[in-house]
């Protein structure tokens, strides 16, 4: 996420309150939001109540 210039905290505001989400395959969530300048996209799955992020990216990049 450092590299891409995005925060722990954008990453999970994004999970949290999503303006959209899209489902991906093998389970896999797409939540987006616009932050600041960014529209973050995490992609994620919830296994057994835990939250594993797969990857995180600005989609104005």
């Amino acid at each position: 996420m450092k590299w891409r210039e995005i925060t722990e905290d954008e990453v999970k505001n994004t999970i949290r309150e999503p303006e959209k989400i899209e489902y991906s395959t093998k389970g896999r969530k797409n939540a987006l939001k616009h932050i600041n300048e960014k529209w973050i996209k995490v992609t994620f799955k919830e296994e057994d109540g835990i939250i594993i992020i797969i990857t995180v990216m600005d989609k104005n990049k």
